[in-house]
């Protein structure tokens, strides 16, 4: 399993999956309230997610289109949305307009939480342990899972909380060395680049995008 972006934002290369945590950098200009998180709190919290998606992904009364919708829904419920799309955007959130601020935040939730759901949603027999919780800064805490599937490798998949508004959420996933942000942050600011510096250029390549996953999962 790698982290690829569908349709017109595929990336270049090869990506492995999801944290070599310490070249991360903070969600600091998410707009969000940030505070210390506490690690027992932090792994409290990813132990409560990952097994309501495991209840929901071996499920044997709900079928694909199902399983993906409730896992939609965990993740919208656990993941930092905003301050995460904040920051992928980098600098081309200041020169985004209001409009395109707003486009951009409801186009980055649609895309990013049904790519992951498709993806965690076609999951069945799965395992998930939890392994070690490292506090990275004093604003955040990596919680490494171990995920095994049937006829599968286990692989280790990092969840970075921090402490967003006085809950705890999701701000980041790695696998392998690799960030889901910091690849999708690259990958967006070259489709701005390449429109001319132009917001607008990738929110016409992520409507394209959703489109496609949208016809993918329509059965």
């Amino acid at each position: 399993m790698q982290w690829k972006t569908p349709g017109p934002l595929k990336p270049p290369g090869r990506r492995a999956l999801l944290l070599s945590a310490i070249a991360l950098t903070l969600p600091g200009n998410s707009g969000t309230a940030l505070a210390q998180v506490d690690a027992t709190r932090a792994k409290a919290f990813i132990e409560s997610t990952g097994s309501e998606m495991v209840d929901t992904l071996n499920s044997t009364t709900l079928d694909v289109a199902q399983r993906r919708e409730r896992v939609a829904s965990i993740l919208r419920q656990a993941v930092d949305i905003e301050g995460t799309g904040r920051f992928v955007l980098g600098r081309w959130w200041r020169v985004a307009s209001p409009a395109e601020q707003r486009e951009y935040l409801r186009l980055f939730e649609d895309t990013l939480i049904r790519n992951l759901a498709a993806r965690f949603g076609d999951f069945q027999g799965i395992r998930f342990s939890i392994g070690r919780s490292q506090q990275r800064t004093e604003d955040d805490v990596l919680v490494t899972t171990i995920v095994e599937r049937p006829g599968s490798a286990a692989f280790n998949l990092d969840w970075r909380v921090a402490e967003i508004n006085g809950q705890p959420r999701v701000v980041d996933l790695v696998a392998e060395g690799t960030s889901l942000r910091l690849t999708q942050r690259s990958e967006y600011s070259a489709v701005v680049q390449r429109g001319g510096n132009q917001v607008a250029a990738l929110l016409n390549a992520m409507r394209g995008q959703l489109q496609q996953m949208q016809a993918r999962q329509t059965p």
